[in-house]
């Protein structure tokens, strides 16, 4: 649950949505994870200039909280990394956060002892959870996420129409993009997070030709495959993240 943070977003004083993120470290740096669209979704307006998180100060108090705002552009680039493959943009960003920031929190993190080492690990059906913010529910008081149970609806390590996506099956909802999707790690693996990370939820997938009278909603999701995280927590310039409250 600590791995996993509330990402609001903003342009200029005005909030606009509410989303999901989580923590990948790795080489010492902590890392934002979030869907692309989170932080820039042209088709949908979508044009924030800055983002806030929301990590816990106190290991034995979950309700003692830190803000922390991260502004998304620096001398006007982005700070976030996204990613493209064979079949085209993926939607996964990540940012790396200022260490000057963090060091009176207390969150876990992924990292890359927690992805696959084989894609074949994971059959059809597998059960996985999605930890996330679905319409911006979680707990106000201690400010932790909700967990969704899922299946993984597409064979795993196969591109799903040639994109970098698999597919889940499970009940889901606006504020979600960003969720870690894990699964229950083999034994003597994962340390103190017994998960193995498998992907990053994106957004609900639909039939175009779907008859809305007739047809309900298809309940199927897209997840990004996780290994990008390695491609996009490499070397990379100086962290982002600006300041805490």
């Amino acid at each position: 649950m600590l791995s996993t943070t509330r990402i609001s977003t903003f342009e200029g004083a005005r909030a606009l949505t509410a989303a999901t993120g989580f923590f990948f470290r790795r080489d010492g740096r902590v890392h934002l994870v979030t869907s692309r669209h989170v932080l820039l979704d042209p088709a949908g307006a979508h044009f924030p200039d800055r983002i806030e998180i929301v990590v816990h100060a106190d290991a034995q108090n979950l309700t003692r909280t830190v803000t922390v705002q991260i502004p998304l552009y620096r001398n006007g680039r982005a700070v976030w990394r996204q990613g493209r493959d064979s079949g085209g943009e993926v939607d996964v960003a990540v940012i790396a956060l200022d260490a000057a920031v963090l060091p009176d929190t207390v969150l876990h993190a992924f990292g890359p002892e927690h992805l696959l080492a084989s894609l074949d690990e994971i059959p059809i059906g597998t059960s996985l959870l999605l930890v996330g913010f679905p319409l911006g529910f979680y707990d106000t008081l201690h400010h932790l996420p909700v967990a969704r149970h899922a299946t993984v609806a597409s064979a795993f390590g196969v591109r799903f129409q040639g994109e970098g996506y698999f597919l889940t099956d499970a009940r889901m909802h606006r504020g979600s993009s960003g969720a870690p999707v894990v699964t229950r790690a083999g034994a003597g693996r994962g340390g103190p997070m017994p998960w193995s990370l498998l992907g990053v939820h994106s957004a609900r997938l639909d039939m175009a030709g779907r008859d809305r009278l007739q047809d309900d909603v298809l309940g199927l999701n897209c997840a990004w495959y996780a290994d990008i995280l390695m491609t996009l927590t490499g070397e990379q310039e100086p962290a982002a993240a600006g300041s805490s409250e």
